[in-house]
């Protein structure tokens, strides 16, 4: 068993695939902070000045005061914070779509396999019947 899963950790697709993770993280945080820092302020000032993470709706508003016995915190749904995520996901999208792109691009398409025995064999009896 200890072999089996030696070998499956150190397969190069485990290896990649932990290296994706671990670079999937920091661009997210880049991305994260461009929307944040960058496109949300210049967004928010084109909508007359808006900064749209504190953008709220309040069902119920905070009450007593902070840190005594029978504070109630702000009960609020949070939408600017979600259309920040919704850009963030379209930024994301379309720069996955261009390194897409690209590396078709560089590389070139997949070519496609060569059929296995069984499907030769298919084909051969598709042909076959339909003669």
């Amino acid at each position: 068993m200890w072999k089996e899963f030696k070998e499956f950790i150190f397969t190069g697709n485990v290896i990649d695939f932990a290296i994706a993770v671990i670079l999937a993280g920091a661009v997210g945080l880049v991305v994260t902070g461009f929307v944040n820092d960058i496109i949300m302020p210049i967004v928010g000032q084109a909508l007359g000045g808006a900064d749209f993470s504190n953008l709220k709706y309040v069902l119920n508003p905070a009450s007593g005061v902070e840190g005594t016995e029978g504070y109630v915190a702000e009960n609020a749904i949070r939408w600017g914070s979600w259309v920040n995520s919704i850009i963030n996901l379209v930024i994301v999208g379309f720069v996955l779509f261009m390194l897409g792109k690209m590396k078709i691009k560089f590389m070139g398409a997949a070519p496609d396999p060569d059929p296995t025995a069984d499907q030769v064999l298919l084909t051969e009896i598709r042909d076959s019947l339909s003669k």
